[in-house]
């Protein structure tokens, strides 16, 4: 739209120009011609040549040059000025539909480039989260051999034997989540107990439930004491090409 604006106000002034330039090279030429004619007629020459004609062709020539900065000027400019402005609205009406499709395409230009790019970050921010849960799930394997209980078939075992390895299990993952991120309990009170909600809590840390309705404070009963991180030492991700991997395959050769 910038240049369709820049466009229209130079050819404009353009088309003026030559217009008023046109009309004074015109006007002289009329001017300069009427007073050459009139001498001519006014000769004894032109008076044999064009006896019948003398008296109307001076007496018109005579009021040209008489009313020639009144009418004839303004006339000529007029004529000519009106011409150059059909002449640039023609134009604007012919170039409209090329400076319209310049600026879609340049738009649609434009705005392709941050779509695309925004669609590789999203995919890009996807990929990392997605890789950062099968590390934590990695993590896990590795101190407590959870993957490796989850796929066990427990209806082999007997009860005392499902006891004892869920608790060595339960240890060692224990141990892997306290030392990366420590957790904490959101509310420090006991399940069964009653709390109170004050104004101003945190939506994203307390969960209301049940008959909840007006302002806080709120009066309830403990359901849940959450959890919130207490370290945020994310353990570092291998350096494995192939992010799916979350623990490798261990073969010992003899």
């Amino acid at each position: 739209m910038e240049i369709s604006k820049i466009y229209r106000k130079k050819s404009f002034w353009v088309i003026t120009l030559i217009m008023i330039l046109l009309a004074a090279g015109v006007s002289a030429g009329i001017y300069f011609g009427s007073n050459w004619l009139v001498s001519i007629f006014s000769s004894e020459e032109g008076q044999k040549g064009l006896i019948q004609k003398i008296p109307e062709g001076v007496t018109l020539l005579t009021l040209v040059l008489e009313k020639f900065y009144l009418w004839t000027i303004p006339a000529v400019m007029g004529a000519f000025l009106l011409f150059g402005w059909v002449v640039w609205l023609v134009l604007n009406f012919l170039m409209s539909s090329v400076f319209k499709q310049t600026g879609a395409s340049s738009k649609k230009g434009g705005e392709s480039k941050p779509k695309k790019r925004d669609f590789l970050d999203q995919k890009i921010e996807q990929e990392r989260k997605r890789r950062l849960f099968l590390h934590s799930l990695s993590v896990l394997q590795r101190d407590g051999r959870l993957l490796d209980f989850f796929d066990e078939d427990l209806s082999l075992y007997e009860d005392d034997q499902i006891g004892a390895a869920v608790r060595s299990i339960q240890e060692d993952c224990k141990k892997a989540i306290k030392k990366y991120i420590d957790p904490k309990p959101v509310i420090e009170a006991e399940e069964g107990e009653s709390v109170t909600i004050e104004p101003g809590f945190d939506i994203d840390a307390i969960t209301l439930v049940g008959n909840v309705s007006g302002e806080p404070p709120f009066q309830g009963v403990l359901k849940h004491r959450g959890w919130k991180a207490g370290k945020k030492d994310v353990p570092k991700l291998s350096d494995i090409q192939n992010p799916d991997i979350m623990t490798p395959a261990e073969i010992e050769i003899p």
